[in-house]
């Protein structure tokens, strides 16, 4: 028992240095936001740029995003737009066709195809490159619509400081009010961009590109060697590697670029795995080199906290599973864990000051906070998959996360949707739901008061997770029953009203609803 219990305070005693963290940043955050802003002029001349849109089987969202981007108004002899179409599905066929009607409009814009889908979205990225002709190389994923001036607002900075390698803009979001769980994810990315990276950037922290709606300076990318695969997380990457060859990355809160937010569970589950996953692998990849770097100790500590955040979420489920054996005991070390436990209040701060920042009210914070930490621990085992597969070495592809083109009044999801596996976390966590509401009954009848809400809480989330898991599922096999008697609402190259020019050969198009995403 006393071994359970050293475990115990340790989790405690480590979630709450992660807590701290957070708490850190957002004073930081609070203290250094009048630094965000900084005085920019046009150039007398403006640069040239080339905006890269990697785009893998998004035909819901595709036409959005190409509609968004042929918009921009930054001068178009100095932009070039490259569509780097990884697709195997009728994206393609869309594609082909928006873009011989794009470029009858004068816009210079090309259609990029590999043969091989090597290296996923760095692959893309880094071919692309090769042919690019902008000086710099602005990124949207496929659900992101910049405003036509994003371009505009963003380039300038590049002329204050000479080692400004990337810009960064942040996430707004096309659908927060569809259900509680895309207030949640809101919620969350909102405290990332609204303290994390506002602190990062206004201390001289090493932060990092967060994927999509940023511009990196080619230079940089050249000098730092380029996009890599072999990380789920090549933004992650990438921005380390940049910034220890010092380079430096700016985060402009004032430039918002809204993306899509996954409307399905699963589709987050999948995303946060990713995530998760790439960021370990990042943090194996990039921390003895941070750590042999002539960088202060404050830096190498925030971004050895900043790398291994995902460890949280191990910490978390060690904190279940640990909860019922702890219940029977009245060892001393016991009483440290509230003392230690309030450290961990840092995180919930976070999120509280990002909403406030945004204007929300207190009953909206309430219900985003609530939901923010539901969401949190029902994901832990999900993640916890991933911080353990990154940490043996296990591979696995790039998997992409599917979007709807969804608006926050859309009242379900197309009829034919992009499938996904059978997600093998679903009966773990309904084994857990029920392992902590038990826990809780026990609590309840032996009136044990010191862990209840927490278990409780634990309860609620995994039931929520899974709950949700197992609608998405029944959803997806309607859907499918569905499909053989309806034609789905599906946009198509024959849907769209303008000429197409040498599609696809048909034998290079697949069934959508065949392949195992």
């Amino acid at each position: 028992m006393l071994l359970i219990e050293v475990v115990y305070v340790a989790v405690v005693f480590l979630l709450s240095v992660y807590g701290l963290h957070s708490l850190s940043l957002t004073v930081l955050a609070i203290r250094n936001k009048t630094k965000s802003a900084e005085n920019t002029d046009n150039p007398a001349e403006w640069p040239s740029v080339t905006v890269q849109l990697p785009i893998y089987n998004e035909r819901y969202v595709v036409k959005r995003l190409l509609d968004a981007v042929s918009r921009l108004s930054y001068p178009h002899q100095k932009l070039q737009i490259q569509v780097l179409d990884d697709s195997d599905d009728t994206t393609s066929e869309i594609i082909a066709k928006l873009v011989l009607h794009y470029k009858s409009k004068g816009i210079n814009i090309v259609h990029i195809q590999r043969s091989v889908r090597a290296g996923y979205k760095s692959g893309a990225l880094a071919w692309g490159l090769n042919s690019a002709s902008g000086e710099y190389i602005a990124i949207f994923d496929a659900d992101f619509v910049p405003a036509p001036d994003t371009l505009q607002q963003m380039i300038p900075y590049f002329a204050l400081h000479p080692n400004l390698g990337c810009v960064q803009a942040r996430w707004g979001h096309i659908n927060p009010n569809i259900s509680w769980l895309t207030r949640a994810q809101s919620a969350g990315i909102d405290g990332h961009f609204v303290v994390e990276q506002t602190a990062r950037s206004t201390s001289e922290l090493i932060l990092n590109f967060n994927g999509t709606a940023g511009i990196w300076r080619r230079a940089c990318l050249e000098d730092s060697a380029g996009w890599s695969s072999d990380t789920l997380t090549e933004d992650l990457d990438l921005s380390y590697r940049a910034q220890l060859r010092g380079w430096r990355i700016r985060y402009l809160p004032d430039v918002i670029v809204p993306g899509e937010l996954p409307a399905t569970v699963s589709a987050y589950k999948r995303q946060q795995f990713r995530w998760a996953k790439g960021s370990i692998q990042t943090a194996k990849k990039m921390l003895p080199q941070l750590w042999l770097s002539p960088l202060n100790l404050k830096v190498k500590i925030g971004a050895t906290l900043h790398l291994t955040n995902y460890l949280v979420h191990p910490l978390i489920l060690l904190n279940l599973i640990l909860a019922l054996p702890i219940s029977f005991s009245q060892s001393p070390l016991l009483k440290l864990v509230p003392f230690i436990a309030v450290a961990g209040l840092g995180t919930g701060f976070m999120y509280w000051i990002a909403m406030q920042a945004d204007s929300k009210n207190l009953l909206e914070r309430i219900s985003h906070m609530i939901a923010l930490l539901i969401l949190g621990l029902g994901l832990s085992v999900n993640n916890t998959r991933a911080v353990i597969e990154a940490l043996v070495g296990v591979k696995s592809p790039f998997l992409r996360t599917p979007k709807y083109n969804l608006q926050n009044n859309a009242k379900r999801l197309p009829g034919s949707t992009y499938k996904l596996p059978n997600d093998p976390t679903l009966w773990i966590e309904t084994v857990l739901a029920i392992y902590a509401l038990s826990i809780v009954l026990y609590l309840l009848h032996e009136g044990i008061w010191r862990l209840l809400i927490w278990i409780l809480v634990y309860g609620i989330g995994f039931t929520y997770i899974a709950g949700l898991g197992y609608i998405n599922s029944l959803q997806a096999y309607f859907n499918s029953k569905n499909q053989t008697q309806n034609t789905p609402p599906i946009l198509s190259a024959q849907s769209l009203p303008i000429p197409c020019e040498n599609p696809l050969p048909k034998d290079k198009l697949v069934q959508l609803d065949d392949i195992a995403y």
